[in-house]
């Protein structure tokens, strides 16, 4: 049976494609589920994540999920602060640019973070 990839595999294969992170500007890669969002810093060049942050792990009573979000990319800022790492390049995967993903954005933005 020939494997099938799926429309969501095909828009993040497709967003991919025409991006690069290194070591100076890493890829912002995001991942999203029902509850938490998990966001990745990510060297192509040396196939190394370089920081990772959990939406689980930043806040722990019940809160609206996009200012999760938003709190999750300033927490992920503020630790590639500390790596001296200001500019990064945003990865959204297969997930539109709006809602949680934007809030992200914007909080990594806020942060200081130059996407």
């Amino acid at each position: 049976m020939k494997h099938l990839i799926t429309p969501k595999q095909r828009r993040a294969r497709r967003t991919r494609a025409k991006l690069h992170g290194t070591a100076d500007r890493p890829r912002i890669s995001v991942h999203r589920t029902n509850k938490f969002i998990y966001v990745q810093a990510i060297d192509d060049a040396n196939h190394k994540t370089l920081i990772g942050v959990a939406s689980r792990n930043i806040v722990k009573e019940k809160a609206i999920k996009s200012e999760v979000a938003k709190a999750t990319g300033l927490e992920l800022a503020k630790r590639l602060k500390e790596k001296n790492i200001t500019k990064g390049i945003f990865d959204r995967g297969s997930y539109l640019y709006h809602g949680r993903v934007k809030a992200l954005a914007d909080g990594l933005r806020e942060g200081g973070l130059e996407l």
